[in-house]
Order: structure tokens, then sequence, then C-alpha cells
């Protein structure tokens, strides 16, 4: 259906879907244990104050600071100690004036004690007596109570996706299960008369099914719940079936191959039968990946990749991977890890298109690792296995020159 194919670039395509899309988060109460890459439903709260108690930084002694002001390694201060604090108890040592106790790192101060000296600036001056070397103010090597966090402060926002150093956090207070969104579900349709399962041995002309299982890695990756509908031919009756199939399992329809403008490749009319408002964008200003679907269908996405799995995985992450966060309340996902390179070689490219070129990175020039493009059709897989990320050559720029610092979007 080439009246559809009005070619805009990538993040205007995904506004235009964006201003289309209304999004309503349900919710979950999962593990916190179990909760990395989920996105918070709501904002969760601190339950108490972190540090409970004042904890020491170092091992060393407690001491009242004063105890130590003017204090050399010619003219240490002179104190007596008056026991050890016990690490996962409460401290029975309080100390009076001249006084210290021995601390360990993590542990409870002495009742009375205001500051830690380090033990590498103290010596044992013979029975009792504890020299200490340099003075130290009130509250060195001392975490407050409530230094890292206030009770009732807010301590996660809502659509945040959880790290690592967050389920860390939560359960320093003692949060061990919250609320997260529900996780879109993604149904998958591959279209192709060429196409076989993977297990099978392809017969002449025919090849196996790669972009079922690569899209449902990135939808897993990028915190959907893939769901593999159907492998059909080019047929329009066919497709249309598999489609409604698809559109009662998931929140979000992809089909992979069939969006390009050729009489063979039915999925625009297909998408654009099932429901309002069909078809919002029929191509983009991207190489690879240009014969790109975006559409909602009764409130719900749907998307036609291009067939070639470089350009399906280019275009699920500019497009599918933003709406998959957005479902899910997320309105600023992270974006992929990045680094600074030296390109290896001229590329070439066309003003107002953008390019996404797969690059491997080599061995370091001047500090920086130099970055390889790795040229290829966008139907050879193995382009993508030998990659180690992706530069993107502007809209406005008509090439990049070897020797130019590029940013790397590392897989």
């Amino acid at each position: 259906m080439p009246e559809f194919f009005n070619v805009l670039a990538p993040e205007e395509a995904f506004e235009v879907l964006r201003k289309h899309l209304s999004v309503r988060v349900e919710s979950e109460r999962v593990p916190t244990s179990k909760a990395l890459g989920r996105v918070t439903a709501r904002e969760i709260r601190s339950t108490e104050d972190l540090p409970p108690f004042p904890r020491s930084t170092m091992d060393g002694y407690s001491v009242r600071a004063a105890d130590t002001f003017g204090a050399t390694e010619g003219l240490p201060a002179y104190l007596e100690l008056a026991g050890v604090v016990p690490m996962g108890a409460a401290t029975e040592v309080s100390l009076g004036p001249g006084e210290a106790a021995v601390t360990f790192t993590g542990g409870m101060l002495a009742d009375g004690a205001d500051a830690v000296v380090m033990e590498e600036y103290t010596q044992h001056a013979g029975g009792v007596t504890v020299e200490v070397l340099r003075p130290v103010a009130p509250g060195e090597n001392v975490l407050q109570v409530g230094e890292d966090v206030r009770e009732g402060n807010d301590v996660l926002p809502a659509g945040h996706v959880i790290r690592p150093q967050d389920i860390g956090g939560l359960m320093a207070l003692g949060i061990t299960e919250i609320e997260v969104a529900r996780r879109p579900v993604v149904a998958i349709v591959s279209t192709g008369d060429e196409l076989v399962p993977p297990i099978e041995t392809p017969g002449a002309g025919q090849v196996r099914d790669i972009n079922t299982y690569t899209i449902s890695a990135l939808v897993e990756k990028h915190g959907g719940v893939p769901v593999p509908v159907a492998l059909v031919e080019d047929d329009y009756e066919a497709q249309r079936e598999a489609a409604v199939d698809a559109l009662e399992q998931g929140d979000v329809l992809v089909f992979s191959a069939g969006s390009s403008i050729s009489s063979r490749d039915l999925t625009a009319s297909v998408i654009d039968s099932l429901g309002s408002p069909g078809v919002l964008v029929h191509g983009i200003s991207l190489k690879p990946g240009k014969p790109t679907i975006v559409a909602l269908i009764d409130g719900k996405p749907a998307f036609g990749l291009p067939g070639n799995p470089v350009s399906a995985m280019v275009v699920f992450n500019l497009l599918v991977r933003p709406t998959l966060y957005l479902l899910a309340g997320c309105e600023n996902p992270p974006g992929p890890a990045t680094l600074t390179a030296r390109l290896a070689r001229d590329v070439a490219s066309v003003a107002g298109r953008e390019d996404h070129v797969q690059v491997r990175l080599n061995g370091t020039e001047n500090r920086r690792p130099t970055a390889e493009p790795v040229f290829g059709k966008s139907n050879l897989i193995y382009s993508l296995v030998r990659a180690d990320g992706t530069i993107i050559v502007p809209l406005d720029k008509a090439g990049l020159y070897a020797g130019e610092n590029v940013e790397v979007k590392l897989f």
C-alpha cells in the first residue's frame, strides 16, 4: 500500500505513536529480590532511618573528639582503653574524659563518643594506654543516624527501572516486597513463505526463522513478556487471522517482515484492517529499517518490523523498546551503556537519513578504543554477532571520517 509510505525521522515516528497512546499502568506485588529490571508502580518511601544508629566507618577507637585536639606524633594524646564495642550488639562501654574504646568498621560507637580515630593513627603505649597521633573532629569517621536516608523520605520514584543497587537499598530498609508495573505482553507474528522453524532443515529457497527468537530476547531484556504466536505464510487472510489471535493475547503486536511496499508485503494492509486508528506511520528515515510500520489498534501499539534481522533489531531498539517502558509507566527509560571510540574507517551516508552502523571494538589508540565498522547487508545476522555496538550517523551528516571520535552504543 504505497499511500502509507510517508517517511518520518525515528524520533518523530515514536512521538506520533506516543500522542495517540493512552497508558494505564496495572501493578502487581513482587519480592524485592526478584524485581531487577522491573518498573516501580508508585513511589517508595523509607520506613526508617538509615543507619539507625551512629556507625563507625573505620577500624579504630571510639573517642570524644575534644580529647584528641592538639595531638601530634611528637606530642600524642594519651587515652585509657575502656573496653571493646562488639559487632552486632548494643554497646555496654561508656566513655569518660580521656577514655577510648576499640571500635570496628560498621559497628556502634561507645556511649559518649562522637568520633573515631583510625587505627593507623594510634599506637599502644603499654598496658591499657593508647597514643593518638592525630586529632579528629566531632563526627569524623562516623555515619550519623539517618545520614543515608531519613524515615519518610522518597527513596525511589514511580516509573523507575529497578537496578541492583536499588534492591540493596530496599533490603537495607527491610522492604522485601514492592509494587511494580505488570510486564507488557508482546505477541510476535513472523511472516514469509521462505521461513521454517529453526529445528527443521531448510529446503531449497528456505531459511530458518531468526526474528521470532531475536525479538523475543529483546522483549525479555527490556521488561516485556514475549509470546510467539505464529509463523505465517505470505497470505492476507492467514496473516490477518494470526494478527487477530495475537491482539487477543498481547498488549503489543509485533509483525516481523512484510513491511515494505511490494505487492507481497501485506503487513500494512493487515494492520490497518484490525482497528482504529490503524497505521500511523509507514516508513522512517533510517538505514537499516526504512520500511517500518507504526500503528495503534484500539489502544494497542502495533509494529511492522523489517524482515532483515539487523533492520529488525535497530528498529526494535528505536521504537518498540521505549514503547514497552512507556506501557510500564517509565517515561525516560535507561539508555544503553556508551563509550567514546576513535573511528577506524570512513562511513558514508546520505544527508536526511539516520544511519546505524555496527562496529567492533579493537585495540586502543591514544588511550581510546578503536571502532571498526562491520559492514554488511541488513539480512546478515552475523554482522550483529560480530559487533560490540552501534554508532549513529545523524540525519544532517553525509558520513563520518576515520579518526573522528564517535559514541558507541554498546550491545
